[in-house]
């Protein structure tokens, strides 16, 4: 376990493609989020169990298979936890063509969301308050989760802003040029200090990212942009 900004965070990696679940919760309290739950949802609940959390909302940062495999099983022990996805992602959750688990052979669905989200909107769950950002690049949907409320602040980032690297856009809906932008305008922007807990490899900093980012930050030969939200 490990506090970031006030906040209890466990990483939880599937196996297939080594994607991060996390469950979330303020220390004092058992009530908790689990953002993008995946392959491998049993051990997502024997860390609840383990621990005597109880999940308050399952957070979608987008709807790829490997971020949603879990769903079902969550929903089924959790049913009074809202599902919450950005709005042009939902299709996504009981799509196994959109999802893109169909072409990997495997067919994933998920329920469908208790909740749509867009830019702008703030969450509170657990007694986490939550801003969602819209950053489409690797899927057009695509949403990160900022916690603002603690230092450094944190960000739930899904599949844009990896550890010396980005999301892939060599795939239905990716873009480069719209990743970058989401990058640039919405997550450098953001205290250098910043986390960043992606999903796929280790956490990361804004500030180190903006330094060293070989596809987006400066020593891809991006200007950093001045000021911070």
């Amino acid at each position: 376990m490990t506090t970031f900004g006030g906040l209890s965070v466990q990483a939880v990696v599937s196996d297939m493609f080594a994607e991060n679940a996390y469950v979330v919760h303020l220390p004092a309290r058992r009530d908790c989020l689990v953002v993008d739950p995946g392959l491998n949802p049993e051990r997502i609940v024997e860390l609840l169990d383990g621990q005597g959390l109880a999940v308050a909302a399952i957070l979608i940062t987008h709807g790829h298979a490997d971020h949603i495999a879990g769903n079902a099983a969550l929903k089924e022990r959790f049913p009074q936890a809202p599902l919450v996805i950005g709005r042009v992602d939902a299709p996504k959750l009981v799509d196994p063509e959109l999802n893109l688990s169909a072409p990997f052979g495997f067919f994933v669905t998920s329920p469908p969301a208790d909740r749509l989200v867009d830019e702008g909107e703030t969450l509170d769950f657990a007694g986490i308050l939550l801003h969602v950002y819209d950053t489409p690049g690797h899927s057009a949907g695509h949403v990160v989760f900022v916690h603002r409320g603690g230092s450094p602040w944190v960000v739930f980032g899904g599949d844009v802003l990896f550890h010396g690297s980005v999301g892939r856009t060599d795939i239905p809906e990716g873009s480069f040029q719209q990743l970058r932008a989401s990058i640039e305008q919405k997550l450098f922007v953001l205290p250098e200090e910043t986390m960043v807990l992606p999903g796929h490899g280790q956490p990361t900093t804004i500030g180190r990212e903006r330094k060293v980012n070989p596809f987006v930050g400066e020593q891809a030969g991006r200007r950093p942009l001045a000021g911070n939200l």
